[in-house]
């Protein structure tokens, strides 16, 4: 598969290692920044992994500030990006499966590299299943976007 990993410099240690856990999985990982711990703007690399996604130029994003939800509240403001912060499994897995989430957003100062491991992986290996309630429900997600 591939992935769009973006961070501002809070999330860019953690963004570091969840691009080499992803490459040793075997995905392609595209890398939209930010490349140092020198100060960034976090709507700038939420706005960067979303268009990946929305573009087509990756399957899926993982996206790293330092709390997660300013990051998740900037990705969101794009259309047809589905971000949303999980910080346990079972919600970065199900958020695919029932809500067709596209963009993991997590919090690197608030998850170690063990549990964002398992989140990612989770995430990933997660697919939507278009049961009947739950494309219900997404197409009405989908009416508020182009509103």
């Amino acid at each position: 598969m591939k992935i769009v990993v973006g961070s501002d410099h809070a999330g860019f240690p953690l963004k570091q290692e969840m691009a080499d856990l992803l490459r040793g999985e075997g995905h392609e990982v595209v890398d939209v920044g930010t490349h140092s711990t020198a100060p960034v703007d976090y709507p700038d690399s939420a706005a960067a992994v979303g268009r990946a996604v929305v573009d087509g130029r990756a399957e899926r994003g993982v996206l790293i500030c330092g709390s997660g939800v300013g990051a998740s509240v900037a990705a969101n403001k794009i259309k047809g990006v589905r971000a949303a912060i999980c910080h346990d499994v079972y919600s970065a897995h199900q958020g695919v499966e029932h809500d067709d989430m596209n963009v993991l957003v997590l919090g690197g100062r608030i998850v170690g590299p063990a549990l964002a491991g398992e989140l990612v992986k989770a995430f990933i290996g997660a697919r939507y299943t278009a049961e009947e309630r739950h494309a219900r429900r997404l197409a009405k997600v989908v009416v508020l976007d182009n509103r």
